[in-house]
């Protein structure tokens, strides 16, 4: 199977809070995996999702 070279591109969101705080509910870091556009979005995306792992909706940064 061919891979498509198109404007759509997968990108994986990690919690920001998850990373910094030790003292959380549970160990672990939670990730999203989302599709952007690169031509029209060419800065990485934050966006507010739920955390699992901290319970509470929290910022979510793109990561390579």
């Amino acid at each position: 199977m061919a891979s498509k070279k198109g404007a759509r591109l997968i990108v994986t969101l990690e919690c920001t809070d998850c990373r910094t705080n030790i003292a959380k509910r549970s160990p672990g870091v939670s990730r999203y995996t989302t599709t952007k556009n690169r031509r029209n979005t060419t800065a990485r995306i934050e966006l507010k999702k739920f955390c699992t792992h901290c319970n509470k909706h929290t910022v979510h940064k793109e990561i390579k």
